[in-house]
């Protein structure tokens, strides 16, 4: 067999983290970009922010629904329990995606202060309660839901809007914000530049806040996420790492390493999702209080031939994904400058 030895419901639960991991430092500066939109003053600072991430925001979002078409067909039971549990949060995350776009879009289409405002708020809005209802998802997801021997998820949407689910939500807020306001610097220049520089500093201490009081409520409320690390102390080291990342950003900055500093939040994000993947395994759902029901790399998985077949379309596709990404930011590298074709 083309995969002998090889555990592959472990393989793809790696790798639809690696694609969620994706979605979340692509996307996660364009949701950064429209929660900061609103702080900005004037048609043309609000042009640029748009610009910066104009040529690329439709590509960064091909990382979720790659990410969504993996976890499908590795792992349906998972797919089926959390897109009819989560249903309601879902659809709502789909409309502020749709809603996002049309503003992008839209907004520059006609010259009316009122419809542009229009827009800019309905941006704004969106971007923000999009970015919420990730975190939401992801915090429920650590926090484990109510699962029956079915598989079927038992709870309401009450359920989902725990003050864990929510906490989460509110420090992936921060994240997206810190993340985005590094790239606009490292993207514009001049005034607004100069602007959003003074608006790093407010982000990386929301998020260390925010990070710091999720991280004290875990260890409290949620501790079966430190499991795998009281075991084998060694990957104690990737919180390491992921501190010194999320250290390293005020550093970069202050040096006017811009790039440099991207890249470390970039990295935070990698650890971030390291230590969650790491906190949850083998479950990729966890229920909770009936831990026994929790759907697992194993029991919620695709038969191994299927598992197989993926993973060699996968080794072909991810590539691909890969080299339209950095096409593209290869294309559209440097400063953002207005013309007559930009947004």
């Amino acid at each position: 067999m083309l995969f002998e030895g090889l555990d592959l419901n472990i393989t793809w639960f790696i790798l639809v983290g690696i694609l969620l991991t994706g979605y979340a430092m692509l996307d996660g500066f364009d949701l950064g970009v429209g929660i900061l939109h609103l702080l900005t003053r004037g048609d043309t600072e609000r042009r640029l922010m748009l610009n910066a991430i104009g040529p690329v925001w439709d590509g960064n979002e091909v990382w979720l629904v790659t990410g969504g078409g993996a976890l499908f067909a590795a792992f349906p039971d998972v797919y089926a329990t959390v897109f009819s549990g989560f249903y309601i949060p879902l659809m709502l995350l789909l409309v502020m995606l749709i809603f996002r776009a049309v503003a992008i879009e839209f907004r520059s289409k006609e010259p009316w202060p009122w419809w542009r405002q229009l827009w800019d708020v309905s941006f704004s809005v969106s971007s923000l309660l999009g970015a919420f209802i990730l975190g939401v998802a992801l915090g429920n997801v650590g926090y484990g839901v109510p699962l029956g021997p079915d598989k079927e998820f038992q709870g309401n949407l009450l359920t989902l809007l725990n003050p864990y689910a929510l906490l989460v939500g509110l420090t992936t807020i921060a994240l997206f914000a810190m993340h985005a306001s590094i790239y606009v610097v490292m993207k514009t220049e001049g005034e607004l530049q100069a602007k959003v520089r003074g608006w790093i500093k407010n982000t990386i201490a929301f998020f260390v806040i925010s990070y710091i009081t999720t991280t004290m409520t875990t260890l409290l409320y949620v501790p079966q996420m430190t499991d795998h690390i009281r075991n084998q102390p060694a990957f104690f080291v990737l919180a390491i790492l992921n501190m010194l990342a999320i250290a390293n950003i005020p550093r970069e900055i202050y040096k006017g390493r811009d790039f440099r500093a991207f890249v470390f939040s970039c990295l935070n994000m990698v650890f971030l999702m390291s230590l969650f993947g790491l906190g949850v395994f083998p479950y990729l759902l966890p229920s909770n209080p009936d831990f026994q029901y929790g759907l697992s790399v194993y029991n919620a998985a695709s038969s191994q031939k299927t598992l197989g077949i993926m993973l060699i379309i996968a080794l072909m596709a991810i590539p691909m994904v890969l080299s339209y990404t950095a096409s593209i930011y290869w294309i559209f590298r440097g400063k953002v400058r207005l013309t007559e074709k930009s947004y």
